[in-house]
Parts: C-alpha cells; sequence; structure tokens
C-alpha cells in the first residue's frame, strides 16, 4: 500500500472523487465532505481532520490511529466497522449524533464539547474516557466499561449503575441524577 506522508487536502469533495486507498502518515484534512464516502480499508496514522463531514461515511477495516477531529460532523459513523489494532482517536467539538463505538475498546479516548446523541457505546471499554461539557442525551451505554471515565461536565447521560462498570468515574452534581433514570422517581 502506498504512503502519503505530511500531506494537506483541503475543500476536497470525496462524494464525487474517490480518496484514493493509501495509508496516511501525519496528513491534515480540512473542509473535505467524506459524506457517504468510501474510505474503507485506509489506513489513517497520526491524522487530524479539521471542520470535515464524515456523516454516513463507510469505514470498514479502516485504520484510525492517533487520529484527531476537530469541528467534525460524524452523523452515524460506525467505528464498529473499523480496524481495532491500535485504535486511538480524540473528537474535539464535533458532532457525533447514531455514531457507533459498539464493542471497540476506546481507553483514554477525549470527547471535547461533542453532540453524542443517540450514539452507541454499548460492550465498549471507555476506561479513563473524558467526556468534558458533552451532550449525551439518549446514549446507549450496556455493559459498558466506564471505569474512572470522566463525566463531570458531561450532560443528559443516562448510565445504570447495575449493568455497567463505573467505579472511580467522575460525576457531579447535579448531572448525577442521571445514574438514577432507570427508576423513574422524581429528585427535586
Amino acid at each position: 500500500m502506498e504512503i502519503i506522508a505530511d500531506e494537506t487536502f483541503a475543500k476536497i469533495d470525496y462524494t464525487t472523487q474517490k480518496l484514493e486507498r493509501a495509508e496516511y502518515e501525519n496528513c491534515t484534512f480540512i473542509n473535505c465532505d467524506f459524506s457517504n464516502a468510501d474510505i474503507n480499508q485506509i489506513q489513517f496514522n497520526e491524522c487530524h481532520f479539521e471542520n470535515c463531514n464524515l456523516s454516513m461515511a463507510q469505514t470498514g477495516h479502516t485504520s484510525f490511529r492517533e487520529v484527531t477531529f476537530k469541528k467534525c460532523k460524524m452523523l452515524g459513523v460506525n467505528f464498529s466497522n473499523c480496524d481495532t489494532f491500535l485504535l486511538s482517536f480524540a473528537f474535539d467539538d464535533c458532532v457525533l449524533d447514531l455514531a457507533s463505538f459498539y464493542g471497540l475498546k476506546l481507553k483514554n479516548t477525549q470527547f471535547i464539547n461533542c453532540n453524542l446523541k443517540e450514539v452507541d457505546f454499548t460492550e465498549a471499554t471507555l476506561n479513563n474516557a473524558v467526556f468534558d461539557g458533552s451532550n449525551l442525551v439518549q446514549a446507549v451505554f450496556g455493559n459498558t466499561n466506564l471505569e474512572k471515565s470522566d463525566f463531570r461536565t458531561a450532560i443528559n447521560y443516562s448510565i445504570d449503575p447495575e449493568i455497567n462498570r463505573i467505579k472511580k468515574a467522575k460525576f457531579s452534581l447535579p448531572a448525577i441524577t442521571g445514574l438514577l433514570d432507570k427508576y423513574n422517581i422524581d429528585i427535586q
């Protein structure tokens, strides 16, 4: 596979032209449109995406290793299809509504000021994850490992402590009531 290193790609519409199947090392993608694009089997190593639209992008066996996403729109992306070897990324000010991280090992992942509406975190390992300023309305947590994760400034989460691992996770008042949602009680 060809290696493309230290390149910047700006304002490219990958909905009409296909991104070359290659290994991208330390590349930057700015204002690119990958919505519904086929990025299957492409490797991104230490790459940065800024102001890109990756909504519904096809990610079968795609590698994301130490990749950062800033101000990206990523509606419905199924990260569960990605290559899991050394999978690691960080999200800053991104819209990830309806995305799926089902079953992934994502220790130390950062979600900073992100919209995570209806995101599926079922069976994911999110030890030490940070959800600073993120909105988790209707996000799904089931058999999820959230040990030592930081939810202190996250909002609208609903996490059942009986079916998720939350040992030493950090929460703050009043949002901590999201741990009691399943009981349908009135907290005043």
